[in-house]
């Protein structure tokens, strides 16, 4: 069940702009105006919200997850990356982490073999990952010539590098094809090994089901349903200066994309993919493992009246002496 909802759900939402728009064409402007609106604010808002609330929670320790050599003696090398104890070591590491995943790429799968556990390369789980993310970005990116008039000379050399085959017409995007295939094997992964199906939510389907929803129908309106690029442009353009028009002809499938992409944007501040802002906030990544060079003290703490030894032997001294113990003061 927890595979079929999710996917129940985004067939739901791929019907409702479908047949909206198709029945009812006063509907074009609540997929292609308030929609559009309603997504934008929520996920601004959320998406403040949830850093704001990781913002505020105590970090009175240093505990950042280390696993080379910490900075010592001399002598003794110093892994920079896995234990840093400057600003500019935790931000090599953050790079590393956030543009290439580091940490992913040294991720090894556990399998139980005649009764012992072996450990093996898990470099499909990590390739697909940086795949699936850097294709999105490279799309999402290349999506900037609708907003504009003209196009930047930057945007026109991603998409001639993303166009580099040249096959068919209209130009094949590379991207289009690894963002399908990437997230077609993370979704396959989740579902064919039982021991990640095991541990998986609703919550891990639902956004994999919705992104390759998105790809599909994006694919499909460049492809194989021909959509009124201009009137898109148009649509957009006037969303972005706050003078929104329905122009004709755009098509059913463009609003079911835009639906979708906006479900997406809805849903991302309430979900695990947060985890794009959340990294920059995890005490486990973006601390200096510096504990012995600088002293963490709890400000959170509230103030305890300390008995110190002093106290302590004043109050007990007779005793002491007749226990035969030592005394500080006679």
């Amino acid at each position: 069940m927890k595979t079929v909802l999710p996917f129940i759900a985004v067939v739901i939402l791929v019907l409702l702009p479908l047949f909206g728009v198709t029945v009812a064409h006063q509907t074009q402007i609540f997929f292609g105006v308030v929609v559009p609106y309603t997504a934008v604010a929520v996920f601004v808002f959320g998406f403040i919200y949830r850093i704001l609330q990781w913002g505020k929670s105590p970090v009175p320790f240093c505990i950042p997850t280390t696993c080379g050599q910490q900075k010592s003696l001399p002598w003794i090398k110093q892994d920079k990356l896995e234990n840093p104890v400057t600003t500019m070591q935790v931000v090599g590491r953050m790079l590393l982490e956030v543009l290439v995943f580091r940490s992913l790429f040294r991720n090894m799968k556990t399998e139980m073999k005649e009764g012992k556990a072996v450990y093996g390369s898990e470099k499909l789980l990590w390739l697909a990952g940086l795949a699936f993310h850097w294709s999105f970005l490279f799309i999402f990116v290349r999506h900037y010539r609708f907003f504009v008039q003209d196009v930047p000379t930057a945007i026109q050399l991603m998409e001639g590098m993303d166009s580099f085959f040249q096959i068919g017409a209209p130009l094949f995007y590379m991207t289009d094809a690894v963002i399908l295939g990437a997230v077609t094997f993370l979704l396959v992964r989740r579902v064919y090994l039982p021991q990640i199906r095991y541990i998986s939510l609703a919550a891990d389907f639902f956004p994999l089901f919705l992104i390759l929803a998105i790809a599909i129908s994006g694919i499909l309106m460049r492809y194989f349903f021909k959509t009124h690029i201009v009137a898109v442009k148009q649509l957009a353009i006037g969303l972005v200066s706050l003078n929104p028009t329905i122009p004709e002809g755009i098509g059913a499938i463009f609003y079911v994309h835009l639906f979708l992409i906006c479900v997406l944007l809805m849903y991302f501040p309430f979900s695990k993919l947060m985890h794009m802002g959340g990294v920059f906030l995890s005490p486990t990544r973006n601390m200096a493992n510096d504990s012995r060079i600088v002293r963490y003290i709890n400000p959170w703490n509230y103030p305890v009246h300390v008995h110190t030894y002093e106290e302590y032997e004043d109050d007990f001294r007779e005793k002491m002496k007749k226990a035969g113990l030592p005394v500080e003061k006679e």
